[in-house]
């Protein structure tokens, strides 16, 4: 486990000093920063050739690491979320005001999800709170599904932390909490 320790002391360090990470997540390998480093956002926005506008995604290893963003809501919506958490569903939220606008895009809302994957969990708890969460691909390309995959699409512009996808089919379900609604299975 110590390798998996310095692993991820490596990463934290990377993220720290404004990297790109590309890590395995539930389904497929993700791409993320630091959530308040706007630089980062910014490379990574224009690596993926990701429309600005369409936002991204806030994951964390508990529902405590995202506090920041969820101060406002109320009981209610707080228990939806601990009830579907962790696991593969990302709930938009409505922004407090603590969202960075490259993460927000254009809405008022902001996508989080506390995942199930155990190194993205250990990964947050090391970093000591939330991270970009992105699917490591450009714009309409597939999504990454391996370490290889990663490396061929995006050389040596991010830095890799390697383990193993979590074992899920699809990418999470997307629902807003303020309506209920559905936006992706």
């Amino acid at each position: 486990m110590q390798e998996t320790a310095d692993r991820i002391a490596d990463a934290v360090a990377a993220l720290r000093r404004g990297a790109l990470l590309a890590y395995p997540t539930e389904a497929v390998w993700g791409l993320g920063c630091d959530p308040d480093d706007d630089a980062a956002l910014a490379r990574l926005i224009a690596l993926k050739q990701r429309d600005p506008a369409k936002g991204l995604i806030l994951i964390a290893g508990d529902m405590d690491q995202l506090e920041p963003w969820l101060a406002g809501l109320d009981a209610l919506q707080r228990a939806r979320l601990a009830e579907s958490w962790p696991g593969p569903n990302t709930w938009l939220v409505p922004d407090n005001g603590r969202a960075r606008p490259l993460l927000r895009g254009e809405h008022t809302s902001l996508a989080v999800r506390v995942s199930d994957h155990p190194l993205v969990r250990q990964l947050c708890a090391a970093f000591g709170g939330p991270l970009v969460s992105s699917s490591a691909n450009r714009a309409g390309e597939p999504p990454a599904m391996s370490a290889a995959d990663v490396r061929a699409a995006f050389g040596e512009a991010v830095t890799l932390l390697d383990g193993a996808l979590g074992g899920y089919a699809r990418p999470s379900t997307i629902r807003d909490l303020q309506s209920g609604e559905t936006l992706r299975r």
